[in-house]
């Protein structure tokens, strides 16, 4: 049996004991296509069209502005309680409303506000790069300094001046998953507040915000969960910081009672209070359905999977392209994505999708892979690395697929 016959063979059996093999099912997914980008924009549950469909026949197009109280304006608040414990949050501390840039912009604002006195922002210095962007206009807009520091040494670089801390719970470009309960705690010691940006955790990776004491998250709901493109993303308001939030963008929707329609603002309770403009309802109703497919997901299994994707892929790399530079910890410190090092990365990519394998690229030299555990399997993994080995021109490997390999291992 060659290499790659064994490596097919073990994806097979893998495939047949994944015992989330049936949610496949649920999603609108091309056949011939193995989808490797579900971390960018993740793919949509068959359900979601016809949801859609019928909240613009019968809702918009029959009720009319009658739905505005007939579950539109509620709906923040009542599709965040659904995203809650996927972020490991108790109730009424999640909304989802606007964009994953404004709503850091909000909670940015609102946590150097709650922490007074003192002059300095701590920013990931690997950050995605909007994360980077609203953090500098925060600074400057309100007379902090913004200094950049690895995740690794944010907790011990926060001090008396550091007023909040702004970290990526798993890094965009590797995949390293950062120690939230440790970070959270090594800034809260220094008397610093702390926002996390979960947009490539949510869905994918245990999030315990409660359980971690975290004060404020955003995070965006296209990727993991399915939400479509532009979907709104959602904002955790810790219930400890709920009455003081000072957010600086008090529109209408965050108004206590907004029909009102009074001159002055006062902000709603809970944590409606991070609500600013009117909700985009067509899409935040395509999110509510999306969050349908994990109503019977255990997230331990789920994360089971996508570790176990992620051995398979490494174990498939090993066999298949020897030598290749790998971004992502073998260890179990990652979300579900690997990345893979290539100097000709962007052509690289576009030959692997003409070829059926959708990934992306980051540059300068990144090949990204993002493993959804609900609808990715072992098979297309083995099929990605096939062909991104046929794509790099290496020759076939002499190594034997290592008896004994099993998921979840590390290995």
């Amino acid at each position: 049996m060659t290499p790659l016959s064994a490596l097919r063979e073990l994806a097979v059996s893998l495939d047949a004991a994944d015992p989330l093999a049936a949610k496949r099912a649920e999603f609108d997914l091309d056949p011939a296509v193995a989808y490797f980008d579900g971390n960018s924009l993740g793919a949509p549950p068959k359900h979601v069209a016809a949801r859609v469909s019928a909240v613009v026949r019968e809702q918009w197009g029959g009720r009319l502005i009658r739905s505005w109280t007939e579950g539109w304006w509620d709906a923040p608040v009542r599709v965040g309680e659904r995203i809650a414990p996927l972020v490991g949050a108790a109730p009424g501390q999640v909304v989802v409303a606007d964009s994953t840039s404004v709503d850091l912009f909000k909670t940015l604002v609102a946590a150097v506000r709650a922490n007074p006195g003192r002059d300095e922002i701590l920013l990931d210095a690997a950050t995605f790069p909007t994360d980077g962007y609203v953090a500098g206009e925060v600074a400057r807009l309100t007379g902090h300094r913004l200094r950049r520091v690895p995740v690794a040494e944010l907790g011990t670089a926060a001090g008396e001046r550091t007023a909040v801390v702004l970290a990526n719970h798993v890094d965009y470009v590797s995949g390293r998953l950062h120690d939230m309960a440790e970070t959270t705690a090594a800034a809260h010691r220094a008397g610093a507040l702390v926002v996390w940006d979960l947009c490539h955790s949510v869905g994918a990776v245990p999030v315990r915000l409660d359980e971690c004491e975290v004060d404020f998250a955003v995070g965006c709901t296209y990727k993991f969960l399915n939400g479509g493109p532009g979907a709104p993303a959602f904002v955790y308001l810790a219930r400890r910081w709920q009455a003081g939030f000072d957010q600086p963008l008090a529109g209408w929707a965050g108004h206590a009672d907004p029909f009102a329609m009074e001159a002055g603002y006062r902000g709603a309770d809970g944590a409606g209070r991070a609500r600013a403009g009117t909700p985009d309802i067509l899409s935040l109703l395509a999110l509510d359905a999306a969050l349908d497919v994990w109503d019977d997901v255990d997230l331990a299994v789920l994360r089971e999977k996508g570790l176990a994707l992620g051995d398979f892929f490494f174990r498939c790399l090993d066999v298949l392209l020897p030598g290749a530079e790998v971004a992502t910890p073998r260890d179990h410190a990652r979300g579900h994505q690997v990345s893979v090092r290539d100097p000709g990365g962007e052509r690289t990519m576009a030959a692997l999708h003409e070829r059926g394998v959708l990934g992306d690229f980051r540059p300068p030299d990144v090949l990204r892979f993002g493993l959804a555990p609900l609808y990715t399997t072992y098979a297309e993994v083995a099929r990605a690395v096939e062909t991104l080995r046929d794509v790099r021109g290496f020759s076939r490997s002499p190594h034997q697929v290592r008896e004994g390999f099993r998921p979840g291992t590390g290995r």
